[in-house]
C-alpha cells in the first residue's frame, strides 16, 4: 500500500487527504457531490476512501474523468455546460475555464442587450427575486448625499 499523503492534487486543486474522496472532491470548482459521485462510480473507487490513501494511478484516471466526462458517457444532465454557446456541444467546465465562460456569457447579454444583460448592467437581480426590501446594499449609496449638499448651497 502507497504511504498517506495530506494534499492530494487533482485538476490543479488542493485535496484534504484526511476527507473522504467523495467530500474532498467537491472542493473542486464545478464539482458537486452528484457529479463527484459519478466520478468515482465510472473509476471504481470507494466513495468511503480517504483522499490520502489513492494511488498515483487513481488520481490520475480520476482526473482523467473529471475533465473529459464524455469519453465515459455521462449522461448529459449531469454536465454544467450544455449546447455551449460558440460550439453546440455539452461539456463540463472546471476551475478557471467555469469563471470565464461565466463572464464572457455576461459580456455577450450586456452586449445584445437582453434583458438578463441590463439587469446585469444596472446591478439588480437578474432571477426574478423581489427588490423592494431586499438586496438594499445593491441598490448603490451616494444620492441622499448628493441631494443634501444641493441643498445647502
Amino acid at each position: 500500500m502507497a504511504e498517506f499523503r495530506h494534499i492530494v492534487r487533482v485538476c490543479n486543486t488542493d485535496l484534504k487527504g484526511e476527507k473522504a474522496i467523495l467530500y474532498a472532491l467537491t472542493k473542486i470548482k464545478g464539482v458537486n457531490v452528484m457529479y463527484a459521485n459519478m466520478a468515482l462510480s465510472v473509476s471504481g473507487i470507494d466513495k468511503a476512501k480517504k483522499t490520502g490513501e489513492l494511488s498515483e494511478s487513481e488520481v490520475s484516471k480520476l482526473d482523467e474523468i473529471l475533465r473529459h466526462p464524455n469519453t465515459y458517457h455521462v449522461p448529459t444532465w449531469l454536465l454544467n455546460r450544455r449546447k455551449d454557446y460558440e460550439t453546440g456541444e455539452d461539456k463540463h467546465l472546471l476551475n478557471a475555464d467555469l469563471d470565464l465562460e461565466k463572464d464572457n456569457d455576461v459580456k455577450r447579454m450586456k452586449k445584445i442587450k437582453n434583458y438578463k444583460g441590463l439587469r446585469h448592467q444596472w446591478g439588480l437581480t437578474v432571477r426574478g427575486q423581489r427588490t423592494k426590501s431586499n438586496f438594499r446594499r445593491n441598490k448603490g449609496k451616494g444620492l441622499v448625499a448628493k441631494k443634501k449638499t444641493a441643498l445647502r448651497k
